[in-house]
């Protein structure tokens, strides 16, 4: 791993006050990371919302389990954005972390993100909020595919089908494609049940489970960094409300507003890549 530069030149100087005022609040202290989009940005997987986006609508729980049209839909869409994807590498910003997490400073990593560039680059304690796209289940009997093997089943029922990665693409994978009327999508090798991405859809909820333990993580922890992430949705926002309650410092390090910034102790504006390594590495 290359050495990381802890004082990047390109900060601005309000940027540059807020991260050495945080880095105080954090000094000493073991700390959990929350991940969002913001944080994959420069591996080339867009973001949902920030200046200049356009409003999306990606498919939701109810309406992909309810016709076979709408997964139809999902599929062939998700066919050519996911094999975009699935060629991006991690970027400092994941690198800063795992480094991080190798040197003890980062004791967990939750991330709402879904492209396992946090496990590519190397970090091993992370808690995937939103499940993985690299990852496929049955939700009749639960077996679990990966992703290329969904591949290889769509290929084997639409032969001759083609891919245009030249399209554009959300960070759930789906591209902006709509299928034909003869796209067929396979049921699970094992049951014909319906297969889905083994990640959270918007209007379905992270398991208990999953979040029981990750709060637990944060328990033990003794701060909160918040990197990439606008906290517009329940999932996220819900480890800086316990972290205020338990009267942990925040820390956010994002482009544009989040739901946390009045609770937060120091707010860094700029791009995750730079203020990370300024925030965590010695």
């Amino acid at each position: 791993m290359s050495t990381i530069d802890p004082n990047p030149p390109t900060l601005s100087e309000a940027a540059r006050f807020g991260l050495d005022y945080a880095r105080e609040q954090l000094s000493g202290k073991s700390i959990v990371v929350l991940t969002g989009a913001g944080v994959s940005t420069e591996s080339g997987i867009p973001d949902y919302r920030g200046e200049g986006k356009t409003e999306r609508h990606p498919m939701t729980f109810d309406i992909f389990m309810g016709t076979e049209q709408a997964r139809k839909r999902y599929w062939a869409r998700s066919y050519v954005g996911w094999s975009v994807m699935a060629k991006a590498k991690p970027n400092p910003s994941h690198y800063t972390l795992a480094q991080a997490e190798s040197q003890g400073r980062v004791t967990h990593l939750i991330t709402q993100n879904v492209d396992s560039l946090h496990q590519q680059a190397g970090s091993r304690k992370v808690t995937d909020l939103h499940g993985r796209l690299d990852q496929v289940i049955c939700m009749a009997c639960q077996v679990s595919l990966n992703r290329l093997d969904m591949d290889t089943l769509i290929e084997g029922l639409n032969p001759g089908i083609r891919k245009d990665l030249s399209v554009e693409f959300s960070p759930d994978g789906d591209a902006e494609i709509e299928a034909t009327e003869s796209f067929q999508i396979p049921g699970c090798p094992k049951c014909s049940g319906i297969l889905k991405p083994n990640v959270v859809f918007f209007g379905e909820n992270v398991p208990a489970s999953r979040v029981a333990s990750t709060m637990e993580e944060l328990e033990r922890a003794d701060a909160l960094l918040v990197a990439g992430s606008s906290l517009a949705v329940n999932s996220g926002m819900r480890f800086a409300r316990a972290a205020n309650k338990a009267g942990k410092p925040i820390v956010i390090v994002n482009i544009g507003p989040t739901k946390a910034d009045e609770i937060a102790v120091a707010k860094i504006e700029a791009p995750t890549s730079i203020a990370l390594a300024g925030l965590l590495i010695d």
